[in-house]
């Protein structure tokens, strides 16, 4: 018996040490705002779960969807405060979800906590990266007439997440520079898409400029400036609010 506890305390210990290294790699790896998008995300209000920008508009945004954003792997939720600040003052609330680790796949319904302290609201959501794959899986489970769409930033759904036969209008942005990307899983992925599916491309950009967060590792050098990323990003995903009347 002694010999047995002996073993399971070392298993423990083992696994203590992998889950001790693996919270630090993650730490390591994951990718921090800009100074500016540090500075932009203290406009939000933080609400633990999410960074909620609302519109200066009150009345405009209370007729529009909420925006519920999921981040991509590793990529800190501050990071896309630039552009989620630019399109509330459009007119539209934008909340941008807090994810464990910082780590969509951990919590695709992170969602429904936005959703429950607006209960009188609608939502489109999007996603960048993996956040975008989750984000699918959330509304492709989860059909209701409160969820009217969904965009894609560098990202599409996978299987669990299939949009196909969905009716709702869905927005594919992809930049022409980005390597981090999979496009062959991409074109593949489009099986996935509705035949309804809005696709554009930021000529000049790349996967990090989605966000604002530096250089990511493997990505295509952008001929934009972050700035310019920022710009039309906001640009495409509000023209393409506005053509489905919301």
């Amino acid at each position: 018996m002694k010999k047995l506890g002996k073993i399971f305390l070392g298993l423990l210990v083992i696994l203590g040490l992998i889950s001790v290294g693996s919270y630090y790699y993650l730490k390591e790896n994951t990718y921090e705002p800009s100074k500016t998008a540090l500075t932009t995300s203290k406009k939000a209000i933080d609400n633990k779960e999410y960074l909620f920008f609302k519109s200066p508009k009150k009345k405009l945004a209370q007729q529009h969807p909420i925006i519920i954003f999921y981040p991509g792997a590793l990529v800190e939720p501050e990071s896309y405060s630039v552009w989620a600040n630019k399109l509330s003052e459009t007119g539209y609330d934008v909340a941008i979800v807090k994810m464990p680790l910082n780590l969509a796949i951990l919590d695709k319904n992170r969602a429904e906590k936005v959703i429950e302290d607006f209960p009188d609201r609608t939502f489109v959501f999007g996603g960048h990266s993996l956040g975008g794959v989750m984000s699918s899986r959330y509304v492709s489970q989860n059909v209701t007439d409160k969820n009217k769409g969904i965009f894609f930033l560098a990202s599409y759904p996978d299987k669990k997440g299939a949009l196909s036969q969905s009716k709702i209008p869905v927005l594919s942005i992809t930049a022409s520079k980005d390597q981090v990307l999979n496009h062959e899983a991409y074109e593949e992925a489009k099986q996935y898409l509705p035949a309804q599916t809005k696709y554009v491309v930021i000529n000049g950009g790349n996967h990090s400029g989605f966000g604002a967060y530096g250089e990511q590792k493997k990505d295509g050098e952008a001929e934009i400036t972050n700035e310019d990323q920022q710009i039309a990003l906001v640009n495409t995903i509000e023209n393409w609010l506005k053509q489905n009347g919301w």
